[in-house]
């Protein structure tokens, strides 16, 4: 592996110039999209610098994906990442109702 490349693997944080070139965007739009999106909110430093994290890149990436290649409006994209939302807390009740089954049909079995 290249040094660069594991540089960036251990980086913690970006800049918003950084962000900004990794999806080719002007910084103003990523503070806009931060003002909109509720989930995007990175840090900040004492100087008020942004500091994205991996995670908030990651939000930044999803909320790209709608607006700039799926063609979502803003509300549009709010209403996705909140019904995308709510399907992940369902899948994770299921999981763990599945879980606890498995776990008392397992248990049962060892009765047997």
């Amino acid at each position: 592996m290249m040094f660069e490349e594991q540089e960036e693997q251990l980086k913690r944080y970006y800049s918003i110039s950084e962000v900004a070139d990794m999806f080719g965007v002007s910084k103003s739009l990523v503070r806009f999209w931060e003002s909109e999106f509720e989930l995007l909110k990175p840090h900040k430093n004492s100087k008020g610098d942004r500091r994205f994290t991996r995670q908030n890149i990651e939000q930044f990436r999803l909320i790209h994906h709608l607006v700039k290649e799926r063609g979502f409006t803003l509300s549009g994209a709010k209403q996705e990442l909140l019904e995308q939302q709510q399907r992940n807390k369902e899948k994770a009740a299921i999981i763990e109702t599945l879980e606890n089954l498995k776990a008392g049909l397992l248990a049962l079995r060892e009765r047997l």
